[in-house]
């Protein structure tokens, strides 16, 4: 008798535990991918921002955080969105541009000056306009676009000081054209590669060089396979997080308006975070052995202001300069 009162017991209790479960369950649930790692300082707002929305959302949406592409690459989680996938991806403007063209200009060489004159376009109401236009092109909602990696530099094994030195340089670049026309007229021959195979190919000398941010080149380790870094600061890296307008639009609006703002608070503590880790990154870089150097940029700054007549955005640049004046 005694016996089965406690399994009744245990029965009632392990139902409850069910019930207390599912109570406790988010209603909705987004799945966030970046290729980063989770020691980049960016990280630390995406895990502000899984905090942050939990919170302001009472524990009715759920940001579940997929470091080192455990989704897969940018472009797969972008089509996976575009189908209505509850996914959303840390990505830059140039594999936005061949749904809306506009974004491409994010990704063009000296555009904006360091995190506070980019933050200035991507929060303004003329992007605002952009954002409009992506969904309808593409079926893509941006949560926030201010998530600053820092400005990108040359990475090679031989002193670099000017565009004529990188003739003949195999350089690692992301596949979009703002990026490759930006490294053709800075001299050299750019080769799309996924960001995970650049320590291998520099280490076997498929490639001859890469550009990237401080934050990446930590991340990856690259300091074992180069020996220069030339702080061209050629592009200013602003990236996005961007989901599946379907569902966002599934969601209820006061939750898509949490959404949208935790969005941008986090952009701003993750950019903010990077932009103070960037010292301590460069003196880290240069105790291993790396021979970290300023350069005058006038010589690559001439040569890459080609690139917006080349693609199409001298008038957009343009307006953009009217926002930075402003």
């Amino acid at each position: 008798m005694k016996s089965k009162f406690l399994t009744k017991i245990a029965l009632s209790a392990a139902l409850a535990g069910v019930m207390a479960s599912h109570a406790l369950a988010a209603d909705y649930t987004l799945n966030i991918n970046t290729a980063l790692t989770t020691d980049d300082p960016l990280y630390k707002g995406l895990e502000a921002l899984q905090e942050n929305v939990a919170e302001a959302s009472e524990g009715a949406l759920e940001i579940k955080l997929f470091p080192n592409s455990q989704l897969g690459a940018d472009e797969d989680v972008l089509e996976q969105a575009r189908a209505g996938a509850p996914v959303a991806v840390v990505v830059d403007g140039g594999r936005l541009a061949v749904f809306q063209k506009e974004f491409g200009i994010l990704g063009a060489p000296f555009l904006a000056s360091g995190y506070d004159g980019i933050r200035k376009v991507v929060t303004s109401d003329m992007f605002e306009e952009w954002v409009e236009k992506l969904r309808e092109a593409s079926g893509h909602q941006v949560l926030s676009f201010n998530w600053w990696q820092g400005e990108r530099h040359l990475l090679t094994n031989k002193e670099v000081n000017e565009p004529a030195d990188l003739a003949g340089v195999r350089m690692r670049t992301p596949g979009a054209p703002v990026w490759t026309e930006t490294v053709s007229a800075m001299g050299a021959t750019p080769t799309p590669m996924p960001w995970s195979e650049v320590y291998s190919a520099l280490q076997q000398n498929v490639l001859d060089g890469a550009e990237a941010q401080l934050p990446a080149i930590v991340g990856a380790k690259l300091d074992e396979v180069i020996s220069d870094i030339t702080k061209t600061g050629h592009i200013n890296l602003i990236t996005g997080l961007i989901t599946s307008a379907a569902w966002f639009d599934s969601l209820p609006e006061d939750l898509q308006q949490v959404l949208r703002e935790e969005s941008l608070k986090a952009g701003d503590i993750a950019s903010y975070g990077t932009r103070d880790a960037l010292a301590e990154m460069e003196e880290e870089l240069t105790a291993k052995g790396v021979n970290v150097r300023e350069i005058d940029v006038t010589p690559f700054r001439e040569a890459t202001a080609s690139v917006y007549e080349t693609l199409g955005y001298s008038e957009l640049r343009e307006q953009i300069e009217t926002v930075l004046a402003e």
